[in-house]
């Protein structure tokens, strides 16, 4: 079995020649078994040497592919172009800073032997902060009600995927992607494991607030329309509201008479239907906006450079070498 290594890369240079050296050493213990292994970096356009040491890699292992954007476009893009151009058996997706443990590929290879489409890595929140652990719990609590594929708190693309799982993710297209609910949504057969996550050895994570803000309305709205549907909920509970206070009025005014005082309450009115009708335009504006890029058909991705096409021209399929001495 050849197994494609994909791993999206940012501002990665002090870590990624440790990183191929750590999954070398697993292609080491593999290959007695009868597995190979390719590499396929994709440099999300990277501001340091990223592309450098890259290039570094290519030139001293054969099976390395890489693939550098001409800027950054998102996480996401990267995971698209690295399965693109993976053309082995089975995939594992990963990121390069070592907080997905190479070691567990080995133990991946092993539950796929036993008829798995997807060995899925799930991180353990040991050692996260109390406020994150509840935040998350209580996010994919309340996700799960309401999209139409299942997110499991502490998976992410840390993944072992077959070749058709692939390729069915490869076939869907649409530009605003969400990679681990189209995981969940193609199915086949997966089993989940335990792990715990690594500490980053070098730099910054990317991720802050409003990154991961963004990556949950992403989860939210990329797999179903109910927000479309609570919108028209609400509003049609807020007109019943409105009738409501309005044969009120109209009573207590045929009752006691028409009274002067009223400005607080109709100021607060005022104020908290203009809120809900801005929230509702917003809600519908973010699936217009989605529409938006979607029809306009640009490409998920820019290539600048990489030596996958050379390497295809040249000898008509993936460079990929069973020779031993490569593995440093």
């Amino acid at each position: 079995m050849l197994i494609s290594i994909v791993a999206p890369c940012y501002n990665e240079e002090a870590v990624l020649a440790r990183f191929h050296e750590e999954v070398q050493k697993v292609s080491e213990k593999l290959l007695p078994l009868g597995h190979d292994m390719e590499f396929v970096y994709v440099d999300d356009g990277s501001r340091d040497r990223t592309l450098t040491v890259l290039k570094q890699l290519a030139e001293l292992d054969a099976r390395v592919r890489y693939v550098s954007f001409s800027r950054n476009f998102g996480k996401e893009a990267a995971l698209l172009a690295g399965l693109r151009h993976a053309s082995g058996d089975a995939v594992v997706v990963m990121d390069a800073d070592l907080q997905h443990p190479p070691e567990l590929i080995s133990h991946m290879v092993q539950l796929r032997e036993q008829g798995y489409d997807q060995v899925i890595a799930r991180r353990t929140r040991t050692g996260d902060h109390f406020l994150r652990t509840a935040t998350a719990r209580l996010y994919y609590r309340f996700v799960n009600r309401l999209v139409d594929v299942e997110l499991v708190d502490g998976v992410g693309d840390f993944r072992m995927l077959s070749r058709r799982v692939v390729d069915a993710v490869l076939d869907l297209t649409e530009y605003n992607r969400f990679s681990k609910g189209l995981f969940a949504w193609v199915g086949f057969p997966a089993t989940t494991f335990e792990y715990e996550n690594a500490v980053r050895e070098h730099g910054r994570s990317s991720w802050n607030f409003k990154s991961l803000l963004n990556y949950g309305l992403d989860g939210l709205l990329s797999f179903n329309s109910r927000p479309l549907r609570a919108a028209l909920y609400l509003g049609l509970c807020l007109l019943v509201c409105a009738g409501l206070y309005t044969a009120w009025i109209v009573g207590a005014a045929l009752v006691n008479g028409v009274e002067t005082p009223g400005y607080v309450t109709i100021i607060t009115a005022v104020t908290a239907f203009a809120g809900v009708q801005m929230i509702m335009l917003g809600v519908i504006g973010e699936y217009t906006g989605r529409i938006y890029y979607e029809v306009k058909g640009r490409p998920h991705f820019l290539v600048k450079a990489t030596n996958v096409e050379r390497a295809e021209k040249t000898e008509g399929r993936t460079p990929c070498t069973t020779n031993k001495d490569l593995i440093r």
